[in-house]
């Protein structure tokens, strides 16, 4: 009787409602744990004068101030609650699709890991036309001087003067290409390097997936973290580097193959894994309470 009703459209879009709000808590979360080492990873991925992440955060703290480490918190407060919030419903409405299909097909609703890596794909795609302007703008915050040479006065003066210069495909939308490539196989990872912890620890101590512990959740969500940036980090590179670009003579980088040729021949391999560091410190914390945050808010609203 209770499968019958959960297939009702009703049922469907109530619980897809429920994995959006969850997210959406999730992504809030996220920001607040992890703005500080974003803007770290931000500077040494895109200028040449620090010489890590240390030297990096101790000049943001002297020269700009405590503050300086949640320089464009608004955009990312706002939005990355929005990401998170597609990219979980959309990893669970890909999941159910793939769930039914199986069914359907062979008699068993369990998904295998490449298709937990389609839906989390999935997600990341659904994610990239929220995810790609909102993180330029962050990025245009987080690496503009400082004080009365500040470019921007805000997110919104960031997304008029960004649209001025080359409209808001090629201005607000730069970098989305390499932005759509990252984001399929960061969170492709993301969401299979979970489901796989989880589903293991379900079997091997004979327990259902909601009665694994919150502790044990944060764990597998902040090993997840670590996974998404080691798999998709060179693509974050590139596209961190071609949204911090100048406009018209001063543009660096013509698309992202020159942008990953340019960065080869100038760095080498090193030079797309600079700032990893800082990125793989920040990951286990976020991604942790990103997961915890979820799973917890989705236990309380089932």
């Amino acid at each position: 009787m209770m499968e019958k009703e959960l297939e009702l459209p009703d049922q469907g879009l109530v619980r897809t409602l429920k994995d959006l709000f969850a997210g959406a808590a999730g992504g809030v979360a996220q920001v607040l744990l992890g703005q500080p080492f974003d803007i770290v990873k931000v500077r040494l991925q895109t200028t040449q004068q620090y010489s890590s992440a240390l030297d990096a955060a101790t000049k943001i703290y002297k020269h700009e101030g405590p503050l300086a480490f949640y320089k464009g918190t608004l955009t990312p407060l706002v939005g990355i609650g929005a990401c998170v919030s597609v990219q979980f419903g959309a990893f669970h409405y890909a999941r159910r699709a793939l769930e039914a299909q199986n069914t359907e097909k062979h008699g068993r609703h369990e998904l295998s890991y490449a298709q937990y890596y389609a839906a989390g794909a999935f997600a990341g795609i659904s994610n990239t036309f929220l995810s790609s302007p909102i993180e330029h703008i962050r990025i245009r915050l987080q690496t503009q001087p400082h004080g009365v040479n500040r470019l921007y006065s805000g997110p919104m003066d960031c997304v008029k003067k960004l649209s001025a210069h080359e409209g808001v495909f090629k201005g607000v939308y730069r970098g989305s290409a390499v932005t759509l490539l990252r984001e399929a196989q960061a969170y492709g990872v993301w969401f299979l390097t979970f489901e796989y912890l989880m589903n293991a620890d379900a079997q091997r101590n004979k327990i259902k997936r909601e009665e694994v512990s919150t502790l044990k959740v944060a764990l597998y969500g902040g090993l997840a973290g670590e996974a998404l940036w080691i798999a998709s980090y060179p693509f974050d590179v590139v596209k961190s580097k071609m949204q911090s670009d100048g406009f018209g003579g001063g543009q660096k980088y013509k698309s992202m193959r020159d942008c990953f040729r340019q960065t080869w021949r100038a760095e080498g391999l090193g030079g797309f894994w600079r700032g990893i560091g800082p990125t793989l410190l920040r990951a286990m914390p976020v991604s942790a309470g990103t997961f915890a945050t979820v799973e917890m808010t989705m236990r309380l609203i089932s």
